[in-house]
């Protein structure tokens, strides 16, 4: 399969279109990862609720404990104060872990689809037209470069002279018809090369 033409203008002008289409889609995926990122940056309030979750809960544990040896009621206020600990510092922790898990994917959706939509939008522009234009220079390539004699370079002189257009046989020749008429058959012969991406 032929993916580049041999014409170095037309060389260039493709591989420079296809490292563009490249550094895009590199871009696309570096952008991404920046959202990514970004969107993380925000587990920095769960860690917050987490902390302080921890914070009350330890202190409201410590407080049941010295409580809890004192005469009478201790126990019960120690066991409440404990209670009330797990109950709000505990379900404050978790709050912060189920909203540093829900900020992870909320960062993972996000990034994906900065890379994907513009990602996909431009390959399925860019890539459709590469694969006709490889697909046409692999053919063209085919045809092209049989064995070489008179009544195949008249063929392909005709097929230049009737086919291609003008400005690309004035390219080559200022009287395309009169050429092929006179049997003067290298210009055409150039001509539908040139046309076909060849040399």
């Amino acid at each position: 399969m032929r993916l580049y033409p041999e014409l170095s203008s037309r060389r260039t002008r493709t591989i420079a279109a296809d490292v563009a289409v490249l550094l895009a889609v590199l871009l696309f995926a570096w952008l991404g990862l920046k959202v990514h990122d970004a969107v993380m940056e925000l587990t920095a309030v769960s860690d917050g609720v987490q902390s302080a979750g921890g914070v009350v809960q330890g202190a409201l544990e410590e407080a049941g404990d010295r409580i809890g040896g004192a005469p009478v009621v201790g126990e019960q206020l120690g066991d409440a104060l404990r209670d009330a600990g797990r109950g709000t510092g505990g379900e404050a922790v978790e709050a912060g872990r189920a909203g540093e898990e829900g900020i992870g994917d909320l960062a993972d959706l996000l990034g994906w689809l900065t890379f994907l939509i513009p990602a996909g939008l431009l390959l399925s522009r860019a890539l459709p037209p590469r694969l006709d234009q490889a697909r046409k220079l692999t053919a063209a390539d085919r045809v092209l470069r049989a064995p070489d004699d008179d009544e195949r370079r008249v063929l392909l002189a005709q097929r230049a002279a009737f086919g291609l257009p003008y400005a690309t046989l004035l390219r080559h020749t200022p009287d395309p018809l009169g050429d092929l008429a006179a049997g003067r058959l290298d210009a055409l012969v150039a001509a539908v090369r040139e046309d076909a991406g060849l040399r």
